[in-house]
Parts: structure tokens; C-alpha cells; sequence
């Protein structure tokens, strides 16, 4: 195929995906679904699972294997970018928040990840013969207890959004506790993948001194300069979002080469990016790279998609899906509840309410499976249940919200009368003359930073 020829193809395949995504996204969205569900629906549809199977060889003529490369790296950087966007975001003095958020975010992420860890480690036949040759080793372990602790902050704040539970105590909690997950699973994530599946203990510790001192060189070096170069005299705002994106490829292609996803070297680019003074991140350079990177995420979504053979799966997958389900909804829904109950003394429906948002998985849970994809820890067949599994507890969001949230849940307003006046917050209802009552769902001062864009 010609450069040309490649060239048409490239931006025919891209129109179809970008179209496909966005009116399967919009359907979601009117069915109270995240967008993300009709975006990887579109992929899935797009891809050999459905669209392979109509005649003529409609597949082959749109999305034939010369282009496929070309789609795979255009959806990493729309990963790159928009991971670094969420990076730059994260606010790491706001994970030091104590009590309710501490307990959910620890429960929600360590229960998950040792259920998942117990249910390979009792079906490792069962894990193996789904794997595709793929070894079902410690590093495997170790990744799909990773794979079963995920939460998706940016689908989460949509829920949140979508079904008006802003503000409210539980969705509050929520937020701030899959900020702490999210924190927490990508250096896990990368532990699991560092190193190869056959790499001696000498190259895994050699890897492991080479990423350290890239991640100090960043901290140390490299943000200083940064903040010297954003802040000299004579800078122009205009020139820091090159930088930033030249930073985040940058970081992306240092990672790779230290054998790890381009997805941690920019999400540590993010992280080291200089921000104002009061902390926040410049919205000036923040915006541009997040709405690029959003623009061209429904690529990574029908890459996504697109690896899904549904027809490869066989019968006997179903009670393996029905396992993973069990233990990835488990884990999640009950460490957030009881954690909630115990440490927020919110009442049970609040708290089952927190253990069914930070179930949500979404975008994040399908980067965590495209990055072991290609690590090659899991196989087709079992990337195929992973990613059902992300849509159906990411689906089941909605209908279990609805019969746990009441009127009640929203924020307090401000009691009038005596004391009315009295340091009471007008917008949160919150001070010496606030009514509180048991199933408010308010919870004293948990700061869960800003919520990212879905």
C-alpha cells in the first residue's frame, strides 16, 4: 500500500470511528449511561466481532492491516496526552485527606486486590486455559488484582454528575477515594509489568534502579528547570503548551524504553508539571492537551474495541466471566460500604451508595487491559471477559444508584431562625445552624479536589 494510499485509509477509518464513537456515546448518555459505554460499543461493532462478519469484506476494505499500526499510535498519543492532563491534575497534597476517604480508598483498593489475587491463585487452570499460552505467574497475579482494584475517576465524576449526586457526602467520599486508588494502582501496575515475564532477578533490579533514577531525575531536575523556563522574564503563556506536550511524549518514550507503557511516563510528566501558585493547574495549559487528548480518545476506544473477538470465546468462558464479575463487584461494593459505615458512620444506604460508585471502572480499567494486552500478561480470550466485565459493572452503576439515592441525599440547606447567621455556609448548609440528620449523607470537611472532566 501506497503512502497515499495509506494516507486515505488512515483518515476514512479515522472519520468512521470518530462518527460511530460520538453517536453511540450521545445514545449512552440519553439512557443514562456514560459515554464510554457507547464508545466502546462503537469499537466492538466496528470491529471483526460484528462489522468482520458482514459480506463483501467490509471489514478488510475499512480498516485493513496496514493501518492498523497507524490507528494503534494515534490512540497512544491521545492516551499520552490525556493521561498527562490527568497527571497534571492530580493534586498530591490532597491524598493526605484522613479518616472516612483514607479508610474507603485503602478497603477499596487492597480487598479488591487480594480477592483477585485468591481467585487465580484457586483457579489457576481455569485462568490458564483462558490465556492463550499467556504464563499464569506471580506478575499475572499481581495484575489482575491491579485489574480488579481500578476505579475511573473521569467516568465517576460524570455518574456523579449525570445522576445529581454532586455535592452530596457519598459521592463526595467517592470522588476523593478514587483519586487515592487511581494514585495507587499505576505504580502497583507498574511493578507487576516491570522487569518481563522471563527477565532474571538481575534485570528486574536493573530496570527498577533505571526507572528510580528517571523518576528522581524528573522531581529533581526536570521540574526545576521547568519552573525556571515557565516563569523567566519575557515568557509567554502561548509557549507552554508546546512544552508541555513535548514533555509529555518525552516522558511517554522514556518509559517505553525502561520496557513500561508510554502511559507512566506521562502521567509522571503531569505530575511534575509545575502549577500556579495556589496549587491549581494552569487552565491555559491544562485544557488544550485535555480536549486534544479527549478528541482522539474514541481512536483508543475502538482500537479497544476492536480486540475484542467475541467469537473466539468459548462456552465454558461464561462461568469464568461470572466469577470475575462476582469478585470484582464484590470486593468493590463491600470494601466501600463497610469502610463508609465504619469510618464516615454514614447509614447503610450511603454507604452501599459509595461501595457501588467506586465499582465504576470505565476508561480506566480498559487502559489498565490494553497496557497488559500488549505486555503480553493476559490473551485474547481473557482480554475479551476483562473488557465485558469493565462494561457491565461500569453499566450497572446507573440502575443501582437509583434505588439507593433519595431527596434526602442532597445537601442540607440552611436552617433559618436563631442562630441561622452564626458561621453557616450558605452553600453547603454546614455550620452552627445546621440541621443534621442521620441520613443526610453529609460528612465533615473531605476535600476531594477538582473533579476531572469525563
Amino acid at each position: 500500500m501506497s503512502v497515499d494510499s495509506t494516507v486515505t485509509h488512515v483518515v476514512a477509518a479515522l472519520a468512521v470511528v470518530i462518527a460511530a464513537s460520538s453517536v453511540l456515546g450521545a445514545a449512552a448518555r440519553r439512557l443514562r449511561q456514560p459515554p464510554v459505554i457507547g464508545q466502546l460499543s462503537a469499537g466492538i461493532a466496528l470491529g471483526p466481532s460484528l462489522l468482520g462478519l458482514a459480506p463483501g469484506g467490509v471489514y478488510e476494505t475499512l480498516f485493513p492491516g496496514q493501518i492498523k499500526p497507524v490507528l494503534t499510535s494515534v490512540a497512544q498519543v491521545a492516551l499520552v496526552l490525556f493521561l498527562f492532563a490527568v497527571g497534571y491534575e492530580l493534586d498530591l497534597g490532597r491524598l493526605r485527606n484522613r479518616g472516612a476517604v483514607t479508610a474507603v480508598s485503602l478497603s477499596g483498593f487492597v480487598i479488591p486486590m487480594l480477592i483477585g489475587a485468591v481467585v487465580v491463585l484457586l483457579n489457576p487452570g481455569g485462568f490458564r486455559s483462558v490465556n492463550g499460552g499467556h504464563p499464569v505467574d506471580a506478575k499475572f497475579t499481581l495484575y489482575m488484582a491491579v485489574a480488579l482494584s481500578v476505579t475511573a475517576v473521569p467516568v465517576l465524576a460524570g455518574i456523579i454528575r449525570d445522576q445529581g449526586l454532586a455535592g452530596t457526602g457519598p459521592a463526595t467520599i467517592a470522588m476523593a477515594a478514587a483519586g487515592v486508588i487511581d494514585a495507587l494502582s499505576w505504580p502497583v501496575l507498574a511493578i507487576a509489568l516491570i522487569g518481563g515475564g522471563n527477565g532474571s532477578v538481575g534485570s528486574w533490579a536493573g530496570k527498577v534502579a533505571l526507572l528510580s533514577a528517571y523518576v528522581g531525575a524528573m522531581f529533581l531536575v526536570v521540574r526545576p528547570a521547568l519552573k525556571w523556563w515557565m516563569h523567566r522574564p519575557g515568557a509567554l503563556m502561548a509557549h507552554h503548551v508546546p512544552v508541555a506536550a513535548a514533555l509529555a511524549l518525552a516522558s511517554a518514550w522514556a518509559t517505553s524504553a525502561l520496557g513500561l507503557h508510554v502511559i507512566f511516563g506521562a502521567l509522571l510528566a503531569g505530575v511534575i508539571m509545575p502549577r500556579q501558585p495556589d496549587g491549581a493547574p494552569d487552565s491555559q495549559v491544562l485544557n488544550p492537551l485535555q480536549e486534544t487528548g479527549g478528541l482522539l480518545l474514541p481512536v483508543f476506544f475502538a482500537i479497544s474495541g476492536m480486540s475484542v473477538r467475541l467469537d473466539g470465546l468459548h462456552a465454558s468462558d461464561l462461568l469464568l466471566l461470572l466469577v470475575i464479575c462476582a469478585a470484582a463487584v464484590t470486593g468493590k461494593v463491600a470494601a466501600g460500604a463497610l469502610s463508609a459505615r465504619g469510618a464516615a458512620r454514614l447509614p447503610w444506604r450511603d454507604s452501599l451508595l459509595v461501595g457501588v460508585l467506586i465499582n465504576t471502572r470505565g476508561l480506566t480499567e480498559l487502559i489498565v487491559l490494553d497496557v497488559g494486552l500488549r505486555a503480553g500478561v493476559i490473551g485474547p480470550r481473557l482480554y475479551a471477559l476483562l473488557v465485558v466485565m469493565a462494561l457491565l459493572t461500569t453499566a450497572a452503576a446507573g440502575p443501582l444508584i437509583g434505588p439507593l439515592h433519595r431527596p434526602a441525599d442532597t445537601p442540607p440547606t440552611r436552617r433559618t431562625g436563631a442562630g441561622a447567621g452564626a458561621g453557616t455556609d450558605v452553600e453547603t448548609g454546614t455550620g452552627p445552624g445546621t440541621e443534621q440528620t442521620p441520613d443526610s449523607g453529609q460528612v465533615p470537611a473531605v476535600d476531594a479536589g477538582p473533579a476531572p472532566r469525563p
